[in-house]
């Protein structure tokens, strides 16, 4: 058996069990409240600080990171005679819905985006990620359609994975330097505890406990998949 096909066959196995239990923790639906597993109240009980609104989200960017780099890799080998494992694309694609596009960009637009525009402050920079978010989702929709196609148009797909990530690594780096950190400014203090708060209640609801745990797990399986997952790797030799 080859290298390719190993990899595979050991993604599908961990994958199914993980993807089964993000259904059941979807099943809740988006009409529950909103936030993170990882922020147990506002102090844990071991009284450790609690993660504010910003630092969630900004956690949570580092899951797309890691999905962008399994795009990355993905265009690679779709670009070369590698074999590419189509079955992580579409798992990749999937988790970039749920748990990027479906919750938390559904976050900024419902809770940050709005309190900008009422308080004229980054009004342009929010109507841009506010489109980014729209075309974002037409690009998740598009990976998927070609990933799952009987004919894959490889050179249509690599076009469409490297589209959303060049858009992404600025969007993504924007919001983190300048749209979170101005963000505790526009709202009170108490207004921004309970954010966090509502962030947690959202992530508890469509996801169970380990939300965030569990798509870093996810995410960390694709690239084990995909021989990526060795950071050293990376490192200029």
């Amino acid at each position: 058996m080859d290298r390719g096909n190993r990899q595979r066959r050991t993604f599908l196995r961990s994958a199914g069990s993980l993807g089964a239990g993000l259904l059941v923790g979807g099943c809740a639906g988006p009409s529950a409240s909103i936030a993170s597993p990882h922020v147990q109240g506002r102090k844990d009980a071991q009284g450790e600080p609690e993660v504010s609104p910003a630092e969630d989200l900004m956690r949570e960017h580092g899951v797309l990171s890691r999905v962008l780099l399994v795009y990355d890799e993905s265009a690679r080998r779709l670009e070369s005679t590698e074999d590419m494992p189509m079955d992580v694309l579409t798992s990749a694609a999937g988790l970039l819905r749920r748990f990027i596009e479906d919750y938390h960009e559904k976050l900024e637009e419902e809770h940050l985006f709005p309190r900008f525009m009422q308080a004229g402050k980054l009004v342009e920079l929010v109507s841009v990620l506010r489109s980014q978010h729209e075309e974002g989702r037409r690009l998740t929709d598009e990976v998927r359609r070609l990933a799952t196609s009987k004919e894959v148009d490889r050179g249509r797909l690599v076009t469409v994975l490297r589209q959303f990530v060049r858009m992404y690594r600025p969007h993504e780096a924007r919001e983190d330097t300048v749209l979170f950190p101005a963000f505790r400014s526009i709202v009170s203090k108490d207004e921004y505890e309970a954010l966090g708060e509502a962030f947690e209640d959202r992530e508890h609801a469509l996801f169970g406990e380990h939300g965030f745990e569990d798509a870093v797990a996810d995410v960390a399986r694709m690239e084990q998949a995909l021989g990526i997952h060795d950071l050293a790797m990376f490192t200029p030799r």
